[in-house]
């Protein structure tokens, strides 16, 4: 299986590529921080191993000895972020990627954490394909997203879209492909987004928008651009951004009162003005929280911050030992039932303790997804509208609801 050393990210890597498309010199401003790791990175990078294992063991090594593919498993659960839902989750994708190549008459090619060079458009580009499916005229390009803080859409993904031009690079001679789809496979968040283009127009978008962008970006030259790509791409620099600061805090500024030094009372801003307001307070409020996040960093340090210093904050006293101290209680006489209840945990923990077999069959017919409570979006969202259940008057009470001359 693919070792995480070959899964390194070129200066223009296709993972950024939203990034350093729209904000090219970020490319560069990239290299002066020392790579980091994280704890969702590496359980991400966990369920792309079992992912290729059991693509591997369908498509590429069928023939390969059960005892070998449990062995292969088995070695999997052993890793730090191993959960039983990270079985159900990737079996979702392998069923995934099944489902597209058994809708062809015969086998088609695949390849799995395949990686692909696009260099000819974008100097040094090269980028790990998760699953690349081929038959005939079309080309699959398939993402396996494993996080669920950022929902990944398919349409105008420029990573897939530099995956393809890869592909496209390294197979185009063998097959005549003019039609490629996209595919984003995101199991924790039922996210599961397809978007079909073709050859032409994506040739089209590599010539005028990622060749110049490129060309910037290796230069370390064009201008920095704030943007969704800050924080749907991680940037580094995303809290200590310049252009972030100058983009932001003039917002900011305009809703403080100068005579209080306070924010504006928003009963004073027009429905017009709170609509354009909220697109650019949503693009600083992530910006926030970043800057406190690297002041802290910097803090922790050794560096200093005028005006800020580190202090201890709030924490929840704990007991050294539960059951000694609980024990002591009722061996001077309390009742146990007083310090100790039986609760079901989360469903989400539920989870991670069975089998897929068993949530299908066993937990899954008791589950309901309530209707969530709206939310903030802009009118582009492909979300559909909220809706209601009930109108102002039966939220208050309807037909029976106080008019005014009823006696109280």
């Amino acid at each position: 299986m693919t070792a995480p050393a070959e899964r390194a990210h070129a200066i223009l890597s296709a993972s950024s590529a939203k990034q350093w498309i729209h904000c090219p010199p970020s490319a560069r401003l990239r290299e002066q921080f020392p790579e980091e790791t994280s704890a969702a990175a590496e359980e991400g990078t966990l369920a792309h191993q079992f992912c290729e294992l059991k693509l591997r063991k369908l498509f590429l090594e069928p023939g390969m000895p059960e005892k070998d593919y449990k062995a292969g498993l088995n070695k999997l659960r052993k890793g730090k972020h191993f959960s039983t839902e990270m079985e159900r989750y990737t079996d979702e994708y392998r069923d995934y990627v099944q489902q597209i190549a058994y809708q062809y008459p015969s086998a088609p090619y695949i390849t799995v954490e395949k990686r692909v060079d696009y260099s000819y458009i974008a100097p040094e580009g090269f980028g790990t394909a998760d699953c690349i499916v081929m038959y005939g005229t079309e080309l699959h390009v398939v993402d396996f997203k494993y996080g669920k803080g950022i929902v990944v859409e398919a349409e105008g993904n420029c990573q897939m879209a530099l995956y393809a031009l890869g592909a496209l690079q390294a197979y185009g001679l063998i097959f005549p492909i003019d039609t490629v789809h996209f595919h984003i496979v995101q199991p924790r968040v039922k996210n599961f987004s397809q978007w079909t283009t073709s050859v032409r127009d994506l040739n089209a978008w590599a010539e005028t928008v990622v060749r110049p962008a490129a060309q910037k970006a290796y230069e370390g030259g064009g201008e920095f651009q704030q943007g969704k790509w800050c924080d749907d791409c991680f940037c580094c620099a995303a809290g200590t951004c310049r252009a972030r600061a100058d983009a932001n805090v003039p917002v900011l500024q305009a809703q403080v009162d100068p005579a209080t030094g306070k924010m504006k009372e928003e009963a004073l801003l027009t429905n017009e003005e709170i609509g354009k307001l909220l697109p650019l307070l949503m693009m600083a409020e992530p910006w926030i929280k970043k800057v406190k996040k690297a002041a802290l960093a910097k803090l922790l340090a050794g560096e200093a911050v005028p005006g800020w210093k580190l202090v201890e904050g709030r924490s929840n006293r704990s007991l050294t030992d539960p059951k000694a101290a609980y024990g002591a209680l009722i061996k001077a006489g309390y009742k146990k039932a007083m310090f100790y209840e039986q609760v079901p945990v989360p469903l989400t923990e539920a989870e991670k303790l069975i089998t897929k077999e068993e949530y299908q069959s066993i937990l899954a017919p008791f589950i309901v997804k309530p209707k969530g409570a709206p939310a903030l979006a802009l009118e582009g969202d492909k979300r559909p509208d909220y809706v209601k259940d009930s109108t102002p008057e039966e939220d208050f009470g309807g037909a029976n609801a106080y008019k005014k001359g009823d006696q109280p």
